[in-house]
């Protein structure tokens, strides 16, 4: 073995050398852009522009590409052509020699499909594949797989290790999620490199690599289209905070920065919510009923706005009364989004108000002095602008705080009791936005269009007015007057116009609520999209309501599906303890093959007398015998009070069983190691050990509760115990 690590050593050395060259090249390409700008002339602003990007961009990709630069190798026929050249290299990234020839092929370039396709059954020319390990430049060791034994020559080639995804397998997790370029399979790599059109949708059960493989897909969009997607962008949206922490070094890890990773609380620019509403209250605000509660919000008067005006205009008492006013405000909301008509809002006043001129007197003074009156008056510029003040998304949906205003906007679509729920988690003092209230606030965005900026051109309507006046320059302080106090309620950033992407991927999508559905779909309506999930770990109780969401937010979009079958997270000892489970309580589970055993099975602790001292054990024992993290998972009524309980839980760790031997092996017990979870934090992240404290309280908090413990019981990689008084 010694003999075949010296010899992909030198290999990597030499790859490593050429990338210090190719860096180089590139900021050397940098400077000379820069030299351009010296030209004095636009051409060579442009030729600056685009070289510049363009060494950005490689220089970006060859810093992310030094930790595993190199990991694969493919000894092909020497019977054909392929395999005149000696063996092809893959790497994160291509690289050529100094002749321009082929060095090492990125792993998405079509010359690599092979290394992740062929099998011993079809080998597609290749006689052995082999997954190289290393540590930065350094290499480890190798895992060799000899898939053509009757090609020539393949009696003499050695054959090392057990197995690169084996290997792969069993190490510890951290707190980070890695990429698999190396150790892709074949049923990965065809959801990785699906047509590029439509949707590609990625179904499987817990273990099966759905996640990981949907952010290669992003990786594989951007090598084969760089220009559409760089351009456009990709957003891949998430379930949680935690959730995008543990995945955002993948893409970069492959040499992709021009990525908007989001949390669902974080989808809509400038606003940042991380806790969730009661099952309850969420199933309410995630209804797609509420999209036409907001729609007959948008278009009610502004709370505490004048409702008449009058004035006398030479010999002519003008009014303006309710219903006078009902009908402007209608014919305005006719016209489009209740902002953009801002501009339109003195034109629309003046207009009623100078059919009600009738005398001589008024008359033959004309309508452009009638309009120059009426600009010229306090009276009138104060009561349009507080009549139809320009309204942010914050402003309208803290109106629903009134129970009779929501009431009002909320007959024949919600209950009295779902109404009383809505009020009580906005009227809670100092309550902070919700990951539920981000997709409200993205649908008023766009009931209610962009708050134009100051200064704007005015409207053709009020231009022929008024002779080119923009009401935003009128308002005053009383449009203010219904805005909440608050961070919580900061208005989002950016524009409607700035929210589409080129790709959308969805992680978890089998947890989205209707409202959610929309707002991720305004992001896609002309993106390409890859949708992730797995219907029996849902979260969202309505699947019907949710499926026709989805459907609507997809636009009858062609969709390739796949589906993975094979658990490589569980031991198959976990899994079957949870797929057990699944059948029990009556989940339509999708179950995968589990493909390592450990020979330990989960541990049920069951009628315990001292839950605190016992989680307190059971943690530091995890901790002692596994290199990697450790999840603690609670019911969310308890998440306070186990934090409490682990304070200081490594003081047990010393005598806990094995602690010893994790001492003689380098295993630490540090706080970094543990986390405490809800169950609906846990969707998507992997533990090497996972204790569940009180899981029928899990299972009975929502009414998707089930499916969460099934999700909790598959998150652990080596160890299980469920710790139940």
């Amino acid at each position: 073995m010694a003999g075949e690590v010296a010899e992909e050593q030198a290999f990597v050395d030499r790859v490593h050398a050429r990338l210090v060259d190719s860096a180089a090249a590139a900021r050397e390409l940098a400077r000379e852009g820069h030299d351009r700008a010296r030209l004095g002339h636009e051409g060579g602003l442009v030729e600056r522009d685009a070289m510049v990007h363009h060494a950005a961009r490689r220089i970006a990709e060859l810093d992310a590409a030094h930790e595993g630069l190199v990991f694969g190798r493919l000894d092909l026929r020497s019977d054909t052509p392929a395999g005149e050249g000696g063996p092809r290299y893959v790497g994160r990234i291509g690289l050529r020699d100094e002749h321009r020839d082929s060095l090492l092929v990125d792993w998405r370039a079509p010359a690599a499909a092979v290394f992740y396709q062929a099998t011993a059954a079809e080998p597609s020319g290749v006689v052995r594949r082999r997954v190289l390990r290393s540590s930065g430049r350094t290499v480890e060791g190798v895992e060799d797989e000899l898939l053509d034994p009757t090609a020539p020559g393949a009696e003499e080639l050695p054959v090392i290790g057990e197995g690169a995804l084996m290997a792969q397998l069993s190490r510890a997790r951290d707190r980070s999620m890695h990429s698999i370029v190396a150790t892709i399979q074949a049923e990965q790599d065809r959801a990785i490199r699906a047509p590029v059109k439509g949707v590609v949708s990625i179904a499987g059960g817990p273990g099966t690599g759905k996640t990981v493989v949907a952010l290669h897909r992003a990786a594989y969009l951007l090598y084969s289209d760089r220009r559409r997607y760089e351009t456009g962008g990709v957003l891949v949206v998430g379930p949680s905070g935690v959730f995008m922490r543990y995945i955002e070094r993948v893409l970069p890890s492959l040499g992709e920065t021009a990525v908007a990773l989001r949390s669902l609380g974080e989808v809509v620019d400038g606003v940042r919510a991380e806790r969730h509403d009661e099952p309850t209250v969420a199933e309410v605000k995630g209804s797609a009923r509420m999209a036409e509660v907001l729609q007959r919000l948008a278009r009610r008067q502004a709370p505490g706005s004048p409702e008449e005006f009058s004035l006398y205009y030479y010999d002519n008492r003008l009014r303006l009364d309710r219903g006078t006013l009902g009908r402007v405000r209608r014919q305005l909301m006719g016209q489009g989004n209740r902002n953009r008509q801002l501009s339109r809002v003195a034109g629309a006043l003046i207009e009623a108000l100078w059919r009600q001129v009738r005398s001589d007197r008024g008359r033959d003074r004309g309508r452009p002095q009638f309009v120059d009156d009426l600009l010229s008056d306090d009276r009138f510029v104060d009561f349009a602008a507080s009549w139809w003040p320009p309204l942010s998304a914050p402003d309208v949906l803290a109106w629903l705080r009134d129970p009779e205003l929501l009431a009002s906007v909320a007959s024949g679509l919600l209950g009295d009791e779902e109404q009383r729920l809505l009020v009580k988690s906005w009227s809670s003092t100092g309550a902070a936005l919700s990951i539920e209230d981000v997709p409200l606030l993205d649908e008023l965005r766009y009931v209610l269009g962009d708050v134009p900026a100051p200064k704007e051109e005015a409207d053709d309507l009020l231009t022929a007015a008024e002779g080119g006046i923009d009401l935003v320059e009128l308002t005053t302080a009383s449009d203010r007057e219904y805005a909440p106090s608050g961070r919580a309620w900061s208005p989002p950033t950016g524009s409607i116009e700035d929210d589409a992407f080129a790709h959308v991927l969805v992680d978890e999508a089998q947890d989205l609520s209707p409202m959610q559905w929309r707002m991720v779909g305004r992001r896609g309506r002309t993106a390409t999209w890859t949708v992730v999930g797995d219907p029996a770990q849902s979260s969202w109780p309505v699947r019907a309501e949710a499926d026709a969401a989805r459907a609507t937010a997809l636009e009858k979009k062609v969709v390739h599906s796949f589906h993975l079958s094979t658990n490589y997270r569980n031991s198959a000892e976990i899994y079957a303890h949870a797929a057990a489970y699944a059948e029990r309580v009556g989940l339509d589970a999708d179950l995968p093959t589990a493909v390592r055993s450990t020979g330990v099975d989960p541990v049920v602790l069951t009628g315990v007398d001292d839950l605190h001292a016992t989680t307190r054990e059971v943690v530091a024992d995890l901790a002692a015998r596994v290199d990697g993290t450790v999840g603690i998972v609670v019911p969310s009524a308890r998440h306070s009070d186990v934090n409490r309980w682990l304070a200081g839980w490594t003081e047990l760790a010393e005598d806990a069983p094995g602690a010893r031997q994790a001492a003689e092996t380098g295993r630490t017990s540090s706080d970094d190691r543990v986390s405490v979870l809800t169950g609906l934090e846990t969707k998507g992240l992997e533990f090497d050990a996972i204790a569940v404290v009180a899981p029928e309280e899990i299972e009975t908090e929502s009414p998707t509760g089930r499916a969460t413990l099934y999700v909790v019981l598959t998150r652990a990689t080596q160890l299980l115990t469920t710790i139940s008084d």
